[in-house]
């Protein structure tokens, strides 16, 4: 595992800006192509609280509908390249994620355990495709076990080296990352065909976990923990991030509530950290 590197607050923001760069060239991209995105988690939740960056927020969500987001991948060639690239196991066979990413180019920024990853690196924005469930609760929850087994194949690889895992669950990792992540993909690929924006059905991300469980997993009831109503993705405005103009969900106030509760409090200081720890990087 590599050593943890503290980046200075001059370098943090310079990265927040690299990441507004990707963030204006999508919503570009989107917009010329009609395109549904919006803003998303911390994301949009900065844009309501503080018109821009969260300050201590090191990363950037975006989500699409599925057939958003189909349509965009097919038209990554438009993003200039000398801002960003489209990233996801279609466009690198090393990559390991469910959804996408936008790199900037010219960047490096390795997460810590992930060095001996073979997939590109760089300063990145995440992109979310948003699939169809189940509409039955029983069916949500087969579902979501479902895309957590296969979600933990993709993971194994790092895993499998994690010092904060114990000896059985590495083992587990090490016997499970021999699975192939194309059987991974092609086995989310037969759920996300079905996915349609006319469909009535909840989303989420399949292979991440479920945003009504991932902060407020006993407060948001059985019925809508394990997927969000397609409107949030569909209703969409304008919102001001960092002196720009980027989509996001009209109804902020149900949708923040749904991921955060008390969404306007700001969390005590010594809970205002990064995402998770760097061990290179390079901003060109």
């Amino acid at each position: 595992m590599g050593e943890i590197k503290e980046l200075s607050p001059e370098e943090f923001r310079q990265m927040q800006l690299l990441q507004l760069d990707m963030l204006v060239e999508l919503d570009r991209v989107c917009r010329e192509n009609n395109i549904n995105y919006t803003i998303f988690g911390g994301t949009l939740l900065g844009a309501v609280r503080h018109k821009g960056y969260i300050p201590w927020d090191d990363d950037a969500d975006v989500a699409m509908l599925r057939e958003d987001y189909d349509k965009f991948k097919k038209i990554t060639d438009q993003l200039n390249s000398e801002i960003c690239y489209f990233q996801d196991h279609d466009t690198d066979p090393e990559y390991r994620w469910g959804y996408g990413k936008l790199r900037r180019t010219g960047t490096t920024y390795v997460r810590v355990g992930q060095e001996h990853l073979k997939c590109k690196t760089g300063v990145f924005i995440d992109v979310f495709p948003m699939d169809d469930i189940p509409h039955s609760t029983i069916g949500q929850m087969l579902n979501d076990f479902y895309c957590f087994c296969l979600r933990k194949i993709l993971w194994s690889e790092v895993g499998k080296y994690s010092t904060s895992e114990d000896g059985i669950h590495r083992l587990y990792y090490k016997i499970v990352s021999h699975i192939s992540p194309s059987w991974v993909f092609k086995r989310v690929e037969k759920i996300a065909v079905k996915s349609r924006n006319s469909s009535t059905n909840r989303v989420r991300t399949l292979l991440f976990p479920a945003t009504g469980k991932l902060y407020r997993k006993r407060e948001n009831s059985l019925k809508t923990r394990y997927g969000m109503p397609k409107e949030w993705f569909l209703d969409l405005q304008e919102y001001e991030f960092e002196g720009k103009k980027l989509m996001g969900t009209r109804d902020y106030d149900t949708i923040l509530k749904y991921i955060y509760n008390d969404y306007m409090k700001l969390p005590p200081e010594d809970k205002r950290d990064p995402h998770a720890p760097v061990s290179s990087y390079f901003f060109g």
